[in-house]
Formats: C-alpha cells, structure tokens, sequence
C-alpha cells in the first residue's frame, strides 16, 4: 500500500504545529524555555493516531538497523510494558469510580523514558519527532483542560495562545480513516486505534496486519 497522501497530509499537520509553536515562542520569549537536552518532553505520556504511527515506524524503519535499531527496540520493549502496567491501573482505578479528571491529573504525573532519547538525552529521531513533541513546551487544552510544560514561564490565570489538542487529534483522525478506507482493510475500526510510541516500534504494520490480504476462515474474526 502507498501511504504517501495520508502522510503528506499528515506532514501538513507537523508543519502547522511547528507554526504554533514558534509563533508562541516569537510572542513570548520569556516563558517558552525549551532548550537542547531539555528532556522533560521525552518522558510525557500519550498516543498517537494510526496514521503518525505507520509514518513513524517507517521513518525509523528506513533510518536504523544493526546494534543501534536493536538497542531502541530493547528500550521501546521496556517502555511498552511500563505503559502497560500504568494503563492497567487506571483502568482498575476506572472501574473503582476514580473522576476522569482525576485520572488525567494520574497519567500526567507519570514518567515513561522515550525509546528515542539517547543517553545524551538528544531525540535519535528528532526530526520526525511526533506531533504532540513538537508542541510541548507551550500552552495546550484538551477537554476544556489547559495545560503546559512545569518547566515553561506560562503563569496560571494569565491569557496565552494556545493550542486545542481536541482539534488536532480530529485531524489526525480524519486522516487515519482516509487512509483505512483507501486500505480496504477488513478492520474497518483500525482508524479509532491509538497507541504509545513504544508499540508502534514494535509493530509491523503488514498487510496480515492491516488486514488487506485475503481473508481466511482462521483471520475472519480476528482484530488487530
């Protein structure tokens, strides 16, 4: 399958939040405090759209191999089960009545080391860095939710541009099922999937796992 237009599309999104970003960098200086090694992004947890992860994968596919693609493989293995142990306890917490809100507040204090942070806390991948990456650092919302970088200038209470995630994601999304639909894939959901950096490392993205090879009767019911 030809993903090319899904990604330039997709690549249409980077460059609009790469806009953002420093128009709110141009506009206040002071306050937008990213500087080279400061890794406190590369410890954020979230997931990325079908269609960032396909692109990702690919970008990583085609740039390392031998001891170096092993070596991020291994530290996107441990990071994956990390992710899984967090999710798994917020689902129970979920399930035990714990607000939505209070769950966030949760997920956003927990710590899970990117696969692409070398030991030089530089991004081995930085210029294919996912979106959500590019925008730390500045002020975002996300269900009515501000938030920002605890090591920005951004001053609670005070007006600031900011960037609504809601939107971006429904961009994302929008893309991802262009994509599934051109696919003709028998998962028709696969659009709404969402995953950490971590697994999508760890998953080729084949057409068995697509679903656009023919079907059979042990892969008739099968999710991806």
């Amino acid at each position: 399958m030809d993903f090319s237009p899904f990604f330039k599309q997709y690549e249409v999104l980077v460059a609009s939040a790469e806009k953002a970003f420093n128009r709110v960098r141009e506009m206040h200086p002071e306050a937008v405090r990213c500087t080279t090694r400061c890794a406190d992004c590369c410890h954020a947890l979230f997931d990325l759209s079908l269609v960032e992860a396909i692109y990702i994968k690919q970008q990583f596919d085609a740039r390392f191999s031998g001891a170096e693609k092993h070596s991020i493989m291994e530290r996107a293995n441990r990071a994956d089960r990390k992710i899984y142990r967090i999710k798994k306890d917020a689902a129970k917490a979920r399930n035990e009545g714990v607000s939505e809100v209070e769950l966030l507040g949760r997920m956003s204090m927990e710590r899970v080391r990117c696969p692409f942070l070398g030991d030089d806390d530089i991004c081995q991948l930085y210029d294919y860095r996912p979106i959500t990456c590019r925008l730390y650092g500045i002020p975002t919302s996300s269900d009515g939710i501000s938030h920002s970088c605890g090591k920005s200038g951004f001053e609670q209470g005070k007006p600031y541009p900011t960037v609504n995630m809601d939107t971006l994601h429904e961009k994302l999304y929008q893309v991802s099922r262009e994509m599934v639909e051109a696919m003709g894939t028998r998962y028709t959901r696969m659009a709404e999937m969402l995953v950490p950096l971590s697994m999508a490392l760890l998953t080729d993205y084949n057409d068995e796992y697509l679903g656009i090879t023919p079907e059979t009767p042990e892969t008739k019911e099968e999710t991806p």
